[in-house]
């Protein structure tokens, strides 16, 4: 094992055995029996029961687009008091699709939709967030505003086709930078407005500025309902809910290797929200919680809370289970217990990342029983400085409190656990109990960390403490 030298920049306290058991673990016990109360208040939205068939509306399978088909079906949908939108068997291929409230999209066993390439079928402009920054930008492939009890479900395929050909491309310096197509001052250009307090109605992107959509994103929407479909090829983050509470995301399959930023299922600045039994493969992070970037986030300060998550499946990904680090707004209440996560190509299994300009107070973390076959760099990561180096504008620390890991096991990695903090704030309460990490390279790092306890914690069969090196 490499040796180096560990710092120890602040008081780390760990857990005398003095203290009973029950003593050291009744915060953790709080939390999760406040899990239970957060469970009942997430129901998946029920639907009447009436059938609208996008083939009553003109949709057909020779390649043309369907959207016209696609928006009638859901209006007439609509104004019936609701039901469900049915897509069949076969291929159908759309443009942007706009839920409204009381409809459920419903994809048939065999059924798919390709999603255009073509950007103008993404117009007009809808407002939206872009990394973290609210603006009008290209409407999502689909997408609610102030919508109430809508779902995606069936067994069916949602293909964004997107690929280096058309809206990866985007992605300024992405692989073959001669092939950017991103104008060079849209994304600072929409900071410095954000910044400056541009008010949201004059920050209009779209056509010319190649801001990518997001995939699936109810704005400011009430009882959600993703259930089932498996989604492909995304333009950038897949399923992300914006200002929107009570949603259920469940056995949903989501695949974006080789997608620049192919986040699996980001919720931001949301509320009540379930995600279970789904399985991600993702070129980015599979769940990573947001809730703003920089002053969108912390002046607004919507935090995304009570987020439980469960039965999950990680493969490919930046990380398994993420907050940051667009999270000014904060983040409080997330669970995460009985997931796999496992992959040569995962590098993190949990991940906290913000920096000095963040802002937000990060707090109630819970994890339980997370089985880690292998991850790349480190079973837990927490960073107080990621890309800080790229952002500008009025310091303001993230506050990060009350981590708690509970049975955690890890098969192989560079690092059990890397935390670093600032000497500013550092972080506080991060509880590791019951843990094993095997088959670890490098020694721990622990950074401007205070009241960490470190119980039962054992890396390569030795048991550690944050007193010791490895």
């Amino acid at each position: 094992m490499e040796m180096r030298s560990l710092l120890f920049c602040v008081s780390i306290l760990f857990c005398l055995s003095s203290c009973t058991h029950e003593q050291k673990h009744e915060d953790i016990e709080r939390g999760w029996e406040q899990m239970e109360v957060i469970l009942q208040g997430i129901n998946a939205p029920e639907f009447a029961d009436q059938r609208f068939c996008i083939l009553d509306y003109g949709a057909s399978q020779d390649g043309e687009l369907c959207t016209e088909a696609f928006r009638q079906a859901i209006e007439a949908c609509h104004q019936a008091g609701g039901g469900r939108v049915i897509v069949p068997e076969g291929e159908f291929v759309s443009g942007a699709i706009h839920l409204l409230s009381n409809v459920e999209l419903h994809l048939e066993e065999g059924a798919k939709i390709l999603f255009s390439t073509n950007p103008m079928d993404y117009l007009p402009n809808v407002r939206t967030r872009f990394e973290g920054c609210e603006l009008y930008n290209y409407s999502p492939l689909i997408y609610a505003y102030k919508q109430e009890n809508i779902a995606i479900t069936g067994d069916g395929v949602l293909d964004g086709q997107a690929s280096m050909d058309n809206w990866w491309h985007w992605k300024r310096g992405h692989e073959d930078k001669s092939n950017s197509q991103q104008e060079p001052n849209s994304n600072p250009r929409l900071l410095e407005m954000m910044t400056n307090g541009v008010p949201v109605e004059e920050r209009i992107f779209g056509d010319g500025y190649y801001l990518r959509p997001s995939f699936i994103q109810p704005f400011e929407c009430k009882n959600i309902l993703i259930e089932g479909v498996t989604l492909v090829r995304p333009p950038m983050w897949m399923i992300h809910p914006v200002l929107s509470e009570n949603i259920t995301i469940r056995d949903v399959k989501l695949f974006s290797q080789g997608a620049p930023n192919g986040d699996g299922c980001d919720p931001e600045s949301c509320k009540n929200i379930m995600i279970e039994g789904c399985e991600f493969n993702n070129g980015d992070d599979c769940i990573a919680i947001k809730s703003g970037r920089n002053r969108q986030g912390y002046d607004a300060g919507i935090p995304t809370e009570n987020v439980i998550i469960r039965h999950c499946k990680m493969l490919d990904g930046h990380g398994g289970v993420v907050i940051g680090s667009e999270s000014s707004g904060g983040a409080r209440n997330i669970y995460a217990y009985d997931c796999e996560m496992s992959s040569p190509n995962l590098d993190r299994a949990l991940r906290l990342k913000s920096n000095k300009y963040r802002g937000g107070v990060i707090e109630n973390i819970y994890l339980r029983d997370i089985t880690v076959g292998e991850v790349k760099n480190a079973a837990v990561r927490i960073n107080q400085n990621y890309s800080s180096k790229t952002t500008q504008g009025e310091i303001k620390y993230t506050r990060y409190r009350n981590i708690f890991i509970e049975r955690m096991v890890c098969n192989k990695a560079d690092y059990a656990i890397q935390i670093m903090g600032l000497e500013a704030l550092p972080i506080e309460n991060v509880k590791l109990i019951d843990c094993q990490f095997n088959n670890i390279k490098k020694d721990n790092v622990l950074e401007y960390v205070n009241d960490l306890v470190l119980e039962n914690v054992t890396v390569d069969g030795k048991q550690v403490s944050p007193i010791l090196d490895l």
